[in-house]
């Protein structure tokens, strides 16, 4: 049985990143110049942070949030509703022997990174902070 290293903790294999990135550009393309034909999916600005594609390369999860961050599950939920229609038109722009099925996710990177920041300008851990570099 072959072992799956994307769960052993080694990461993604280089195609995998390869993919991903390839598939992130055509979908923040699509949804920049407004292919899909959904009104409501096209006066969104999306920001597609990062997709991750799975190692057999056949389910692709785009991380997205919409720019200003207000509506992120109606965002959802749009992608969700034209997931078909999203999936081939990336599919035009790829040169895989199959398209990847679709999914969405929000990106909490962002939120993440606030909370990274709010917690090192907390008093007690600059003061640690400060008491380390001393020594």
């Amino acid at each position: 049985m072959a072992r799956n290293k994307f769960h052993e903790g080694t990461g993604p294999s280089q195609r995998q990143l390869r993919v991903g990135e390839t598939i992130r550009r055509a979908l923040s393309d699509v949804l920049a110049r407004g292919d899909v034909h959904d009104v409501d999916l096209n006066r969104m600005s999306v920001t597609v942070g990062e997709v991750r594609v799975s190692p057999d390369l056949k389910i692709a999860t785009a991380y997205v949030l919409p720019l200003g961050g207000q509506g992120q599950d109606e965002l959802i939920d749009l992608l969700a509703r034209n997931k078909g229609e999203l999936r081939r038109q990336v599919a035009k722009k790829l040169t895989l022997k199959f398209a990847p099925d679709l999914r969405f996710r929000l990106d909490q990177t962002f939120d993440q990174m606030d909370e990274t920041r709010r917690m090192l300008n907390q008093d007690v851990v600059r003061r640690d902070a400060d008491a380390d570099s001393d020594e």
